[in-house]
């Protein structure tokens, strides 16, 4: 039953995903990814952002260490939810069922998983997971072939959906918080700076994005700390 509901209540996600993952193709084709690796990479690794990052990266011939490095920051947040997650679990559960349940831990799988009542049901995780992750993986893979079979200029303008993406993440708080406005402004400006500086612009692009990521965030942090939200009644 729990299964069911779980698969029932993911149908959406998983459209969602098919598409979006298939920009994701296109720029792993562009690193030169083939349709099984992309295919195997999004099974294993539903994150878009790390996924992004990721095969950016390989594109720009980046090491190994700064893949890995910039995949870790890039999906930091998914800390946060699995310590989430992990207060609404029953304390008997296997070890074996949470890393099971971690491995498609995303933020709209998380979203729809939370937001039940009681502690969290395995089957409904595993069941919310099987489509989504069928479709991420499978819309990779498509974007891969097409990377490969269309035209270049086509492949370059099918690259920008993700970007649009990004932007539609992005925008809406940056309306909402003028911090965040000026954090994004300053990302793009210190991001195209960083590309002619004589010390920044003889690194490669991946160690420049690690550097830009910790250090932007960090003083954003620092300069403006969130205000504590306001305590829940005992």
């Amino acid at each position: 039953m729990a299964f069911r509901e779980g698969m029932r209540d993911s149908i959406p996600i998983a459209l969602c995903y098919l598409a979006v993952s298939f920009s994701i193709g296109i720029i792993a084709a562009n690193g030169g990814v083939s349709a099984m690796q992309g295919f195997f990479t999004s099974f294993f690794c539903m994150a878009s952002a790390g996924e992004y990052i990721g095969f950016t990266l390989i594109a720009a011939q980046a090491t190994y260490t700064e893949v890995a490095l910039m995949t870790l920051i890039a999906n930091a947040r998914y800390l946060l939810m699995s310590a989430a997650w992990s207060q609404r679990m029953n304390p008997s559960l296997s070890i074996g069922h949470r890393m099971l349940m971690a491995l498609d831990l995303t933020d709209e799988l998380f979203a729809i998983a939370i937001a039940r009542k009681g502690y969290l049901n395995p089957l409904y995780s595993y069941g919310a997971a099987l489509f989504p992750a069928i479709c991420w993986a499978s819309g990779t893979a498509l974007g891969c072939i097409a990377g490969d079979i269309l035209p270049s200029r086509i492949v370059s303008a099918l690259s920008v959906s993700l970007y649009g993406m990004f932007i539609a993440i992005i925008i809406p708080p940056a309306k909402e918080n003028r911090i965040v406005a000026y954090i994004i402004v300053a990302c793009f400006i210190l991001s195209a700076a960083a590309t002619y500086l004589p010390l920044l612009s003889s690194l490669s692009s991946g160690t420049r994005i690690i550097l830009l990521t910790v250090i932007i965030s960090a003083a954003a942090a620092l300069l403006f700390p969130r205000k504590p939200e306001t305590e829940i009644p005992q």
